[in-house]
């Protein structure tokens, strides 16, 4: 950068993505507490995905008149990835933030994750699990499993991320916009992890707290989605790399907070 010259700064506005499918009996308080978080400069809006739901979650979100929520409804359920990526594409936020509606993540803790974005020391901030002062696994074999997984990434990738399927990923609009995402199912979270690190970028993490269901409350992941997440990460690994120190800072702009958008 030559002397004198300045950086342009970019309006920070948070976009937080609630894919949703049959969770009638949380969505409601979910999205009360995100509606309720006080987020820096107050630039929030919350775009939900009702990915063909079959019960109460369509009424539930006509029921909010709250011009930040941005409802979008599948006629038929595609699947959370598939949902995630209509979200993206309807994001008007500087920053996108993926929550679960089921509440196994905490919502008190976005504005821990927003923080190292806005003070410029973070680039994209994921909340780990692994080192959560709050974290319950509903299992051995899920925590044993995104281990293996997340091991499996760092050597792929050369990376040292704690937590490769936290779903609480912040990330640069622009930078998400530039993956070339095609998973429908829960293989996107894996997909959204491996194209950052092939891009070059490395997650700033932050300790969340997590308390997972088990399948007989509704936990919907499943051993195949553990294969798919191979098969991505391998996918991935193997297309044209970019270095953490040649990678495009274009795609992650600095940002400021304002409270005038007009």
């Amino acid at each position: 950068m030559s002397a004198g010259s300045t950086t342009q700064l970019t309006p920070f506005g948070l976009s937080i993505i609630v894919p949703a499918y049959n969770e009638d009996r949380t969505i409601l308080k979910v999205l009360d507490e995100l509606l309720s978080l006080d987020i820096p400069g107050k630039k929030l809006e919350i775009v939900v995905v009702n990915d063909g739901s079959t019960d109460a979650t369509r009424d539930h979100l006509e029921s909010i008149d709250d011009s930040r929520l941005v409802p979008i409804h599948h006629p038929t359920n595609l699947g959370k990835g598939a949902a995630v990526r209509a979200g993206i594409a309807a994001a008007t936020g500087s920053h996108v933030l993926i929550f679960d509606a089921d509440f196994e993540y905490d919502v008190n803790d976005v504005p821990r994750l927003v923080t190292p974005l806005l003070s410029g020391r973070a680039e994209i901030v994921y909340g780990s699990r692994m080192s959560g002062f709050g974290t319950v696994h509903p299992s051995l074999w899920h925590s044993v499993g995104n281990k293996a997984m997340t091991a499996m990434a760092n050597l792929l990738f050369g990376s040292a991320i704690s937590d490769l399927h936290t779903c609480l990923k912040l990330l640069p609009t622009p930078l998400l916009r530039s993956f070339d995402l095609e998973e429908n199912g829960f293989g996107l979270d894996t997909e959204i992890s491996a194209e950052a690190l092939r891009a070059g970028f490395r997650p700033y993490e932050v300790p969340v707290s997590y308390v997972g269901r088990s399948a007989e409350e509704g936990k919907k992941i499943q051993l195949r989605d553990a294969v798919r997440c191979v098969y991505i990460l391998f996918k991935v690994r193997f297309r044209p790399r970019t270095t953490y120190g040649q990678r495009d800072r274009s795609l992650s702009p600095q940002v400021k907070i304002t409270t005038n958008y007009g």
